[in-house]
């Protein structure tokens, strides 16, 4: 053909930059031969180097004329590889009818040349092209008369990806141990071959099946040698998904630092590559280990942006995940109503998985293996020996036998069938049951959060009675009593003036009760929320100071200011609340001529706030009944009372502004309480 021949010489001249060495030389080979079946041979190689190179739109022009040609030559060969390359091409497009309309011409041929390796190429793609499709049924029949033929020429490349292919039909079907199989055997023969690309696809399909078969230490030893032969350059998604992958399979067994690791690290890569399955796929994850962690609040924002990024990319998989997440944070935090919700998402994207992914596998396997044999060429099928002629009454008997075996076996399968809708009934039905449970269990859960809740407020509600109608109601009757004395002018104006400090001291203690009650009350109705902010904690110990020196003056308490100009990130009212209650509690301990010291000074990246003084100190008994509910109080050095609600109150604000606070004290020596804080919005997460 003329037009294979200028072709040929016009790629042949413009091949230098945009082919390899082997395309050039068959390009020009090809331009200098006859029109014969050589030709086509050398044509059939250029199209195989074309097609390797990616370059199709070339390889589909010599195609046709090759194609053309071997018609004209009566060369059935050269139309076979014509129509198998085509296929191949079309098949890479995903058109899928094109592709199989030329695998079934090139299978036609192959079958009529009895070409062995032609029928397992072409039945190997068939095969991948129907797995991919979801007909594992097809896939799995094509995929195994590939492999027979394969195994029996030693063709250990083809063999390879034919090995694959049925893995991942076994795999879509649910068959594990098949699948890991012939994973198994797949990886055996890259591994000979040293190919790196497909080594690691089959050791990562390994672990993921070992974790299907939960058995985590083998699939983390997989992962992890997937993680070894990984290229940072190359493999970006692959190791976006291995991270998470092995943090999951240390959470199965509770390896909470471990699975953090991974998980952290594979969150950060993943948000680095902007890789979104990657990513969903940590989120879902950490946010599994801090919900078992019971980090509620860092564990919801990661369920919920992991739930609109499923929702975005539309992954089901991940979303089912999602919503099981979300049913169990909202029944910790006693949402039970919410919970009710996620739970119907959950059963309902579970069902349409379920249905989308039913394995269609034939029941017979029979049928399979007369599909190997009717496919091999016929040199290599065990034909059955021949049979004497039987007599008529033979022939009829054995129809009759044979009319009879049908009428039974419909007989027994109609049984069979009556028996499965009823298992199927009597399935459903426990279904049900179970789902009814389910709710139940958690509106009784619900009714008991519910329960428990009153009761605390119960319990809240009568100590804050206890507190009003005892230590507040002795200071007001106290300032009632010098007021009606004055009043009714049983004392002179010069004893009055005389009493108004002790009046002020009792003033001072029922606005301090007042505000301490008012901040208990709200944190146990957990109304209390930190708006942090940045600001100088120095200003606030002087604020402090001043408010107090009229108690200081009183006790000739000696102040050590030690404090520096330093910025916290935290509630800033809740600071001051803080601080007054330590500082008014060490005056309280102190004694005549006792000293106390305010400082703060940066450690490990936070503020440390410490108010010191050299008091009566705290007894060991009595350490363990600080920052507790339980109105713990003694009197001070001076008789002064208190609620027993400060270092409680102290407690909460500094928790909730992500800080901790504890004590150091020698009974009779002085107590230190310290306080650590946040200095930046990122160290208070």
């Amino acid at each position: 053909m003329k037009r294979l021949i200028v072709l040929a010489a016009f790629f042949a001249i413009f091949s230098g930059h945009s082919q390899t060495k082997k395309i050039d030389s068959l390009s020009v080979q090809l331009a200098y031969q006859n029109q014969d079946t050589s030709k086509v041979d050398t044509s059939i190689q250029l199209i195989k180097a074309l097609y390797k190179a990616k370059e199709y739109q070339k390889a589909l022009l010599y195609i046709s004329e090759t194609d053309q040609l071997s018609s004209s030559l009566n060369y059935p060969k050269g139309v076979a590889e014509a129509n198998y390359y085509k296929a191949l091409i079309y098949a890479g497009r995903n058109d899928y009818y094109n592709a199989m309309d030329h695998f079934d011409k090139s299978k036609k041929l192959y079958v009529e040349l009895k070409d062995a390796v032609g029928i397992a190429n072409v039945s190997n793609q068939i095969g991948m092209i129907e797995i991919n499709r979801g007909n594992y049924a097809a896939g799995l029949t094509n995929s195994l008369a590939a492999i027979k033929i394969f195994e029996d020429k030693n063709l250990y490349e083809d063999l390879s990806v034919a090995y694959n292919n049925l893995a991942e039909a076994y795999s879509k079907t649910h068959q594990i141990d098949k699948a890991l199989e012939f994973n198994i055997k797949a990886l055996t023969i890259r591994e000979r071959f040293q190919d790196s690309s497909g080594i690691k696809i089959s050791t990562k399909n390994i672990a993921r099946l070992y974790s299907e078969r939960k058995e985590h230490r083998k699939a983390i030893e997989y992962y992890e040698a997937v993680l070894g032969m990984i290229d940072p350059k190359t493999d970006q998604a692959l190791r976006g998904e291995v991270l998470p992958r092995i943090g999951e399979e240390y959470l199965k067994f509770k390896d909470y630092d471990k699975a953090a690791e991974y998980l952290v690290q594979g969150l950060k890569y993943n948000r680095k590559t902007n890789d979104k399955e990657g990513l969903l796929r940590a989120l879902n994850s950490i946010s599994h280990l801090n919900l078992d962690k019971n980090n509620l609040k860092l564990a919801e924002n990661q369920i919920y942006e992991a739930h609109d990024l499923a929702k975005k990319i539309g992954n089901s998989e991940e979303l089912l995940k999602n919503y099981k997440l979300l049913m169990a944070l909202d029944s910790t935090k006693g949402k039970f109503q919410n919970a009710y919700k996620w739970q119907r998402e959950y059963f309902t994207l579970k069902q349409q998985l379920e249905r989308e992914n039913q394995p269609k596998l034939p029941t017979n396997t029979d049928s399979i293996e007369e599909s190997i044999v009717i496919d091999l060429p016929v040199e290599n099928q065990i034909l059955p020996a021949e049979e004497p002629a039987t007599n008529t009454n033979q022939v009829k008997n054995l129809k009759l036998l044979s009319y009879g075996l049908i009428v039974a076996f419909l007989i027994v399968l109609t049984f069979l069938l009556l028996i499965y809708q009823k298992r199927k009934s009597t399935i459903k039905y426990t279904e049900e049951l179970k789902n009814k449970n389910i709710q139940i269990q958690l509106q009784n859960d619900a009714i008991l959060e519910q329960k428990l809740n009153l009761e605390e407020i119960n319990s809240v509600k009568d100590r804050l009675f206890s507190i009003v109608s005892h230590d507040l109601k002795d200071s007001i009757s106290s300032i009632k009593g010098f007021l009606d004395l004055l009043k009714e002018g049983s004392i002179s104006n010069q004893e009055f003036d005389e009493l108004i400090p002790e009046l002020s001291e009792n003033a001072n203690n029922a606005s301090l009760l007042l505000f301490n009650l008012l901040n208990w009350s709200k944190s146990q109705m957990q109304n209390l929320e930190s708006n942090p902010e940045t600001f100088n904690i120095q200003e606030v110990f002087h604020d402090k100071i001043n408010l107090v020196e009229q108690k200081i003056d009183q006790k000739r308490i000696v102040i050590i200011d030690e404090s520096q100009r330093e910025f916290v990130y935290a509630d800033k009212s809740m600071v001051e609340i803080i601080i007054q209650n330590l500082i008014t509690n060490a005056i309280k301990f102190s004694r005549v001529g006792d000293i106390i010291t305010i400082s703060n000074k940066t450690h490990n990246g936070k503020s440390l706030i410490c108010v010191e003084d050299t008091g009566v100190g705290i007894s060991k008994e009595n350490l363990g009944k600080l920052f507790k509910n339980n109105n713990f109080t003694t009197i001070g050095t001076k008789n002064e009372k208190g609620t027993g609600l400060g270092l409680t109150i102290c407690k909460e604000l500094v928790e909730l502004n992500h800080g901790r606070i504890w004590v150091e004290s020698t009974e009779n020596v002085g107590s230190k309480f310290y306080v650590e804080l946040p200095k930046t919005k990122t160290e208070a997460k």
